[in-house]
């Protein structure tokens, strides 16, 4: 054997004693187990002779054996075949072969998201009704199939039959797990009729291959000694493997932690470690022998001492004295002095998720660049892979960090880019039927390009079209709801005029009409469909283009493209027919990706970036530098299965249990933590979200248990990416703070930065430049002196008021989200009132009216609208009462329109608008009533302004009445009666009001309006100059909490980057 390895004095014994017999050898991490493993496998391929046995060494994974594979073969000093290094799986599969007889096919092994939807199909065909009553409500969900999918492996692992799994049931009673062994034995029945096997049974037929005496005397011929890397993962359909092919006595060595046994949900156990002395005794019958690997070849002092802290809380199986020694030393240090190790453990708290995706970035990027590590030197591992991996992915491509994520570690499903298009396979399958939601999501996904103003605009146009079509004001469907419509029924946009958001819905309408056809082309399957979606717009050329440019927009491409070139290998790697069942069944798969990993297709990852993965797949892998992150309860540790029906650790080898154990669950979950802090050599950093949402959103109790101090993060000020250092130097060299040497400093680095280019001439840091800087122009604005007069309608006069800025977006620009059920709730109130003055309708009549639009409303639940229909029905019942109690009025009119011009500081305003009644009093004045809906009622202060019932009065002095009351007409005053407000406590069936006093009574309000006839003309003023000087500044007030602009608001920190 070559002696290169380095083996200290344990190893050196755990690799050259008991060559010809069982041993087993216990390292906890870093202790130098693969090592063994590798020197074991080098020392047999070195004295073999010629064809003569080779060593068979097995590992749990395939990467892992590709690792070992070449590791053997690099140390060996002369050439030598391949060393068989291969997992279990694929051993199996090799007796399999070995086995068949001449001209049989080989079986099909099966993904897990392939053989939950085999198990999901086979349900669905078998029916609820086979199933105990209790549990048939859960057949069809997802969840009881993946319960089902984990309980029949659990029989294979435990090398049980179907018959087993129905006779344990029957003596316990439990009639869903006597179903149970029905299912799985028609489960077996379809995977032999299509010629598959999923890998639990792949194990189970080997095994059945080897009670065959001439097939296990030709195996052994071939192997000189069994070698087996973390031997506690084998569950014991696998150990029973191995028994049967080592002869008793013969050579085994295995190695394992009971620590680091991670794959408990496989069958794994460490009692398999503790067993292994009388599962392989030696020759005489004693229990084989049990070495220990007491050093640590991997970690500084103090990533260690945290590693074992961890450790002291998990139970040890009986492995002997020497063990719990070097597993748990009783003269462990509680802490260790920095000065004298290098190594560090940092335990962080972030407020938010952000917060810690920036942490993460701070850390990978201090070691890299003041430290010196590689990007392939650091790791970021998290507890699961499918909630965690892609949001972390993303924002480290963000801050400009290269990552590496295997291709297999993230589900389809969790790649945004692969998103849009299995929804419109999806939409394509149903024949281009599609709800609101998911009109948006493809409208503003990269298959359409429409942004969010887009789909307000084109909301608004389809609303004002079905309006003009039925006539009638009230539209029965949301925005949302027309767009889906007519991207449903293409020929609705005929009518529709050109614009660019029009074009949009067109081209995509027409998309997934060209994909209804090639899905209708006799032999198409999902690839086809799938690729004229892709092909049928310019998203491809865009992603390939910005990957030419580099930068971080080309990374966000990069990754972009691999997924959607993993999209097109599983569709062409997919086993489903072609048609509509075959594409149904593809996408079944897909959504089936709980659990990504594979072993069959295992990606590679090249090393050039930081490593982004799973705390299972990091097994046996070690970084310099490692943040696990996301150490969250209900996340790690992982929730518990809760009421689960089937309960795949209920089932052990005799029988069923009845119940499983929650402890069992949690020291599974610290086992893995333990792993994930273990993978650390120099530096392991730990971080966790402490949020304000309840237990979801809280560290671990893991975290205490490292032993160091947990430190809440501050977020450093020091530039981490060249668009933070752009931003800084910008900031320096604009900054009145800062002294002129200073800013002279920041403006000379900006413009060396500004000055570099690429090999064609194109700038690296184009937004270094003064002419790509948001803010340093004026702001912009249209004066317009010729549209006179002015014309203000009394909302439009209370929005430029409250805020300019708010009042444009939602009347100029139409950006304003959908009228949510309040808004629509308030209309529909108005409505009714309307009617029930003109045509004296009862408060029946009215609940009978309410109950023909009641169902249109878009409430968010059943709850709310339940809610808000007693309250809609009370609302409509204080006006019926505040009619009867007013009868006595002089009614002029009710929904009175005016128009009429008016003259305020030499400027002609035109007010235009309608009053919803209008009364004459004893004098003869006109007194104004505006029936609101608001659940906030005013003030006194503010009732006396309300501008709306000003401009109403001011309209009456103007004359804007005077066809309906005569002329020559004066304002009384004006009303507010506030519907959905009672007017006490005691009289809860009639409503609020508030009153306002006449003009000419009282013309001002106080210093403001000095200079001006009354309080009204001096906000009119106001508002006519804001249109007339086409600035509308953003106003910060009362109104900001529900403003839907906030988020782009520049008077509110969130939006302080937009400056216009």
């Amino acid at each position: 054997m070559p002696d290169a390895w380095g083996l200290d004095a344990w190893q050196r014994a755990a690799v050259h004693e008991h060559r010809h017999s069982p041993a087993l050898v216990i390292g906890g991490p870093g202790s130098g187990k693969t090592t063994v493993v590798a020197a074991a496998a080098a020392l047999e391929l070195g004295t073999r002779a010629g064809d003569g046995p080779q060593p068979l060494v097995l590992t749990f994974s395939r990467r892992s054996a590709s690792r070992l594979r070449n590791r053997v073969a690099r140390a060996m000093n002369r050439t030598v075949s391949p060393p068989w290094v291969t997992t279990t799986h694929a051993f199996c599969l090799w007796l399999l072969r070995l086995a068949a007889e001449p001209g049989q096919p080989e079986p099909r092994l099966l993904t897990a998201p392939e053989q939950e939807f085999r198990v999901r199909e086979l349900l669905t065909g078998r029916g609820a009704g086979v199933w105990p009553p209790e549990v048939q409500q859960a057949i069809g969900t997802r969840a009881f199939a993946r319960q089902a999918r984990a309980a029949i492996a659990r029989v294979r692992q435990l090398g049980l039959d179907p018959e087993d799994v129905v006779a344990f049931a029957a003596a316990a009673g439990r009639p869903e797990w006597v179903t149970t062994g029905h299912f799985f034995a028609e489960y077996l029945d379809v995977l032999d009729a299509e010629g598959s096997l999923d890998y639990a049974e792949l194990v189970h037929r080997a095994r059945i291959a080897l009670t065959d005496p001439q097939l296990v005397q030709s195996v052994r011929a071939r192997i000189s000694r069994v070698i087996v890397d973390e031997y506690g993962e084998l569950d014991p359909s696998q150990i029973g493997l191995l028994r049967a092919l080592v002869p008793p006595g013969g050579p085994i060595l295995a190695v394992g932690d009971p620590d680091q046994v991670v794959f408990g949900f496989r069958g794994a156990h460490p009692r398999a470690l503790a067993q292994f002395s009388s599962t392989f005794p030696l020759a005489d019958g004693s229990p084989a022998p049990v070495l220990v690997l007491p050093a640590n070849h991997r970690s500084g002092a103090v990533v260690a001492v945290a590693a074992r802290r961890v450790a002291r809380r998990l139970p040890l199986p009986v492995l002997g004295e020497q063990v719990v020694a070097a597993l748990r030393p009783a003269d462990e240090p509680e802490t260790v002095v920095p000065e004298v190790s290098a190594d560090e453990v940092a335990v962080m708290v972030c407020a938010s998720e952000s917060q810690q995706a920036q942490l993460i970035a701070e850390q990978l990027r201090r070691a890299h660049l003041d430290e010196g590590y590689a990007h392939g030197d650091l790791a970021v591992l998290v507890r699961s892979g499918r909630r965690q991996l892609a949001p972390i992915a993303r924002a480290l491509v963000a801050a400009g960090i290269p990552v590496e994520v295997a291709g297999d570690e993230i589900p389809l499903l969790a790649e945004p880019a692969v998103r849009p298009l299995l929804l419109a396979l999806e939409v394509v399958l149903r024949g281009g039927e599609l709800d609101a939601d998911e009109a948006k999501r493809l409208l503003t996904s990269p298959l359409a390009r429409v942004d969010a103003v887009g789909l307000r605009t084109l909301g608004r146009l389809l609303l004002e079209t079905e309006r003009e079509a039925t006539g009638s004001a009230m539209v029965g469907r949301s925005p949302g709801q027309l767009i889906a419509e007519v991207l449903s029924e293409p020929e609705r946009l005929a009518d529709l005029p050109e614009t660019a958001e029009v074009g949009a819905l067109r081209a995509l309408s027409g998309l997934l009409q060209a994909a209804r056809g090639t899905l209708a082309v006799p032999g198409n399957g999902a690839s086809e469909v799938l690729w004229r979606l892709w092909s049928g717009t310019d998203w491809g050329e865009r992603l390939r283009r910005a990957s030419r440019d580099g930068g971080e927009a080309g990374r966000r491409a990069d990754r972009d493209l691999d997924a959607v070139i993993a999209l097109f290998a599983a569709a062409a790697a997919t086993e489903q027919p072609a048609g509509s069942g075959g594409v149904r069944g593809f996408l079944a798969e897909v959504a089936a990706q709980e659990i990504p990993a594979d072993t069959t297709r295992e990606a590679e990852v090249r090393g050039r970036g930081v490593r982004l993965l799973t705390a299972h797949r990091a097994k046996g892998l070690q970084w310099p530098v490692v943040v696990v992150a996301g150490v969250q309860e209900g996340l790690w540790p992982a929730p518990g299965h809760g009421a689960a029906i089937l309960e795949p650790a209920e089932l052990v080898s005799d029988g069923l249990s009845g119940h499983s154990d929650p402890r069992q669950a949690l020291t599974d979950e610290r086992r893995l933590f333990h792993v994930a802090c273990s993978r650390a050599a120099r530096r392991l950093v730990v971080t966790a979200v402490q949020g304000s949402d309840g237990e979801a959103n809280q560290p671990s109790r893991f975290l205490a248990e490292l032993g160091v101090p947990i430190v809440e993060y501050r977020p450093s000020e020091r530039p981490l990416t060249l668009a933070a250092l752009v931003a800084d130097l910008r900031r320096r060299a604009t900054s009145a703070d800062c002294s002129a040497a200073l800013r002279e400093a920041a403006a000379l680095r900006l413009a060396r930065l500004a000055a570099l280019t690429d090999a064609r001439g194109r700038p690296l840091v184009a937004q270094a430049h003064p002419s790509l800087w948001w803010g340093l122009a004026e702001p912009t604005g249209a004066a317009r002196p010729a549209a006179l007069p002015v014309r203000l309608s009394p909302s439009a006069l209370t929005g430029l008021l409250t805020c300019p800025r708010q009042h444009y977006l939602t009347r100029q620009v139409h950006a304003d989200p959908p009228r949510n059920a309040n808004a629509s709730l308030g209309s529909v109130i108005h409505v009714l009132a309307e009617h029930a003055r003109n045509d004296d309708l009862s408060i029946d009549e009215l609940a009978g009216r309410l109950d023909e639009v009641w169902a249109e409303l878009p409430f968010d639940a059943a709850w709310l609208s339940d809610a808000e229909r007693i309250k809609a029905e009370s609302a409509l019942t204080r006006f019926v009462n505040w009619q009867a109690a007013n009868e006595g009025a002089e009614v002029v009119g009710v929904e009175v329109p005016f128009d009429v011009t008016v003259e305020v500081d030499g400027t002609p305003v035109r007010l235009v608008g309608s009053v919803d009644r209008l009364e004459r009093a004893a004098d003869g004045r006109l007194r104004v009533v505006d029936f609101k809906t608001n659940k906030r009622p005013p003030t006194a202060a503010e009732a006396a302004s309300h501008e709306q019932l000003g401009v109403y009065q001011l309209a009456i002095e103007a004359g804007g009445f005077d066809s309906v009351a005569g002329a020559g007409a004066r304002s009384a005053g004006g009303c507010l009666v506030y519907l959905r407000l009672p007017e006490s406590a005691d009289l809860d069936d009639y409503p609020r009001q508030f009153h306002q006093a006449a003009l000419s009574e009282r013309p001002s309000l106080g210093e403001a309006d000095a200079g001006h006839p009354s309080w009204v003309h001096e906000r009119v003023s106001r508002a006519v100059t804001l249109v007339r000087e086409g600035r509308y500044p953003a106003t910060p007030g009362q109104g900001c909490q529900w403003c839907p602009f906030a988020a782009s608001c520049p008077a509110k920190p969130s939006g302080r980057q937009v400056v216009a």
